[in-house]
């Protein structure tokens, strides 16, 4: 494994779907935990920071294929959507709303990363196989270095979590644990 040599000019903070209604699943606040410590080094380091959400409209904008598993019955309560409050949202942070699995299809997220030179990006959230790996897969599309960081990610069940930690992301990008990152780059 060699170590980290980032630009933090050039690297950006990518964190999916930290909000209300998906950080409550098992694992959620561990990965809480592990984002505000990424949250407060590219503060530190002046890097840019993109929370990105899922949310809809009036409901028409959710993805209706037909399916052979179901998905499961969601409850939306008023403010599901919002990113949580230990994240420290600032004006300042780019704010994605996504209305289905990737953080790049029908956003503008790759345009501002563009925009800004950053041709990195650190990747961490919920659901680990769903909406980081979609982000993730998306992102290797558009040609940008990635690092995962493993332990600020979560999802159903440790195999899911598990099968895109050791086949996906070592074909797409380095993975580091959250200490293994922080140590490497500071």
């Amino acid at each position: 494994m060699n170590n980290l040599q980032l630009d933090f000019a050039k690297t950006a903070l990518v964190l999916i779907d930290l909000q209300n209604g998906i950080v409550s699943m098992p694992g959620g606040k561990a990965v809480v935990d592990k984002a505000v410590q990424l949250v407060d080094l590219f503060r530190q380091k002046n890097g840019f920071i993109s929370f990105v959400r899922v949310s809809f409209l009036d409901g028409k904008d959710v993805l209706n294929p037909q399916l052979d598993q179901a998905p499961a019955a969601v409850n939306r309560p008023k403010g599901w959507d919002e990113l949580v409050p230990e994240l420290g949202v600032l004006e300042k942070d780019y704010v994605v709303t996504k209305r289905q699995w990737g953080a790049f299809f029908c956003t503008d997220l790759d345009l501002q990363l563009r925009r800004r030179g950053i041709d990195t990006i650190v990747l961490s959230g919920i659901a680990t196989n769903i909406g980081v790996e979609t982000t993730a897969r998306e992102a290797f599309q558009y040609g940008y270095n990635q690092i995962f960081i493993t332990d600020a990610m979560a999802t159903f069940s440790p195999d899911a979590h598990e099968a895109t930690i050791k086949y996906i992301f070592p074909r797409i990008g380095k993975l580091r644990t959250t200490e293994q990152f922080l140590a490497e780059v500071m």
